[in-house]
């Protein structure tokens, strides 16, 4: 199984559909699962700054389902194709997460230790040369990109 062909078809389909794919993970377990994790940018073509919605899940899944199939992109036995919305705690993976989601409450996990501190919890004051800028208690801290091991957004109600 090639994942990257499989990122290729998914991608095929949620352009045509006006979606990009978030990510695409390939677990085996109890079973085979494949997750394709679609989302809707904001912009010209989304002014409302609308999510993904189950129907746009379907849509994806139908679509590439078939071309898996089709492709014999996941030979074997058989798998479990789950295609879903990045969710309100979503991972922050590209750059652009960090800008797109200023004034957002987030958790960062780093690497190396930050003034003896490898976890932070505050909100993205933005990104800018390789530095995302994170507002902690009234003090903003420059976490360096490359150093983040792990970040997502925190719900908040």
């Amino acid at each position: 199984m090639q994942l990257e062909k499989i990122r290729e078809a998914a991608e095929r389909v949620a352009g045509s559909l006006g979606l990009e794919i978030f990510d695409v993970e390939w677990k085996i377990g109890k079973q085979r699962l494949l997750r394709v994790y679609i989302d809707r940018l904001p912009g010209p073509q989304n002014p409302e700054g609308l999510g993904v919605t189950h129907k746009d899940c379907e849509r994806v899944s139908e679509q590439l389902s078939v071309i898996i199939d089709v492709e014999d992109l996941v030979p074997g036995p058989a798998y479990v194709l789950e295609v879903s919305s990045p969710g309100l705690d979503r991972k922050l993976m590209k750059a652009a997460d960090y800008e797109r989601f200023v004034g957002r409450l987030a958790r960062i996990w780093v690497t190396e230790a930050i003034e003896n501190q490898n976890y932070f919890e505050g909100r993205l004051a933005g990104f800018a040369d390789g530095v995302v800028k994170l507002n902690v208690k009234g003090r903003e801290m420059a976490v360096p990109f490359a150093g983040i091991k792990k970040a997502n957004l925190v719900v908040e109600l």
